[in-house]
């Protein structure tokens, strides 16, 4: 039995990442929407202080989970294209089980992390202590609903017109559970353990949705057999170490200044700060769409096309995202002020200083949402943890030099990295797609393969 597909693709690889990012987009419109509902009654019922403490909470959470995650989704979509396209579903599935048993390795290693952080460190965060056991109930929720292998398994399958329906589970859920809480009474607590419920469900429908979906892939009896995933696909122990430390440097760049904020100048900026950030996110949702419909498409096209549309195919993302990129700096330039006080009051008004710089991160983000998956699909995913950390160091300069400047200053210490990101991954980049069209790289090869001219 092979599996599911109902849906009628586009015949062009854009065509496709435009399909799954319209899918993408219904989904995420209606998430954002829900967002900014839930987000607005937080930030009313809770107030400054509450937000900031439930900010840096979340915040932390967030951070360990990128940290003990291992980003596998990218992993079974890298090697498991390859596995879709030749309709071999065991090997597909014992990838995906390799996948899910490092995730709940990573949750394992998350929990015994935030133990640590929480009741070892919670003091230099400004956090109240009568927070500090639910901060780390939530933390351990928030690992184990890491749902990163059936997610890469379902877009692996190019079904993102079913993970839609499992997503809206997460903002329509805190939505629900907003109203609830603010009509029987808001607390920290409680809006903790609402968000912390909803993810765990929408983890569990995920590996539902899979098993549905490609019913011979998703068994029990292929955990037994993570030696022969490993051997079965070539350099993926290698992919999943690169893969894991961009990750981790991801985390450090989206959630350090968040932390930085909270300890340097104190609670009541970090809810300002994470508001700001919040709605910079919401403007720049196209990113993360672009990202996911965009990895998988590459994946695809590098097992089952030619260099020149797999060049092509860079190029034209490219291009689109630079313009949406654009259009979300000048929404927060002109719009900013008022949409911060429509949703969290006037005492939020004053965030507008955080979310320009904040947006004008997203936009270089946006511009570059091709150049990563390039460089992964090509077999040079170091070179993407190269690019990363030199925007990682890049963060930690800027958060040197501007945060006395307070929670604005952070902001635009995120805004350097964006641009230093973009500059070093985007040159890697065209480097490597210039290699692919000279013939030095093959598309449709496996990892690091590599082939010089004819002679």
């Amino acid at each position: 039995m092979s599996a599911k597909r109902y849906r009628q693709e586009s015949a062009s690889p854009l065509g496709r990442i435009l399909q799954n990012t319209a899918w993408l987009l219904g989904g995420k419109g209606f998430g954002a929407i829900c967002g900014l509902a839930y987000l607005a009654i937080q930030t009313r019922t809770l107030g400054l202080k509450d937000f900031g403490h439930f900010s840096l909470i979340f915040g932390t959470a967030q951070a360990l989970t990128s940290l003990a995650g291992f980003q596998t989704w990218r992993v079974v979509v890298r090697y498991g294209s390859e596995h879709v396209h030749a309709k071999d579903w065991e090997k597909f599935g014992r990838l995906g089980m390799l996948c899910g048993v490092i995730d709940a390795l990573g949750a394992v290693i998350g929990c015994a992390m935030a133990a640590v952080l929480i009741y070892g460190f919670a003091h230099m965060l400004d956090l109240n202590p009568a927070f500090i056991d639910v901060a780390f109930w939530f933390c351990v929720a928030s690992l184990w609903a890491l749902v990163s292998a059936p997610t890469g398994m379902v877009r692996a399958l190019n079904r993102f017109d079913m993970a839609v329906y499992v997503e809206a589970i997460v903002p329509s859920g805190r939505l629900v559970l907003a109203l609830v809480i603010w009509a029987t009474g808001p607390s920290v607590g409680r809006f903790l353990a609402a968000w912390a419920a909803v993810d765990i469900l929408e983890a569990i429908l995920y590996w539902i949705m899979a098993r549905r979906l490609s019913p011979q892939a998703v068994r029990i009896s292929y955990l037994f057999q993570l030696r022969r995933a490993i051997r079965e696909n070539p350099g993926v122990a290698q992919f999943f170490f690169v893969t894991y430390m961009g990750s981790a440097i991801d985390a450090a760049m989206k959630n350090g200044p968040l932390l930085v904020v909270g300890g340097w100048v104190g609670t009541k900026a970090a809810g300002l700060y994470r508001l700001a950030a919040q709605l910079s996110q919401a403007l720049s949702k196209l990113s993360t769409l672009l990202t996911r419909s965009v990895y998988a498409e590459v994946a695809r096209v590098r097992v089952a096309s030619k260099a020149d549309e797999f060049r092509k195919l860079a190029l034209q993302t490219s291009v689109i995202a630079g313009g949406a990129g654009l259009a979300v700096v000048a929404v927060a330039y002109f719009l900013g002020e008022q949409l911060l006080a429509m949703i969290g009051g006037d005492a939020f008004e004053s965030g507008a200083s955080i979310l320009v710089p904040l947006a004008i991160a997203a936009s270089f983000d946006l511009a570059s949402v091709a150049f990563e998956p390039v460089l992964h699909s090509t077999g040079k995913a170091r070179l993407s943890l190269l690019a990363r950390l030199i925007a990682l160091a890049a963060l930690g300069f800027g958060l040197w030099k501007f945060i006395p400047i307070g929670p604005s200053g952070a902001a635009w210490a995120v805004a350097l990295a964006g641009a230093v990101s973009y500059v070093a991954m985007g040159v890697m980049a065209w480097r490597t797609l210039k290699q692919v069209e000279g013939g030095k790289i093959a598309v449709g090869l496996p990892d690091d393969a590599e082939v010089g001219p004819e002679e």
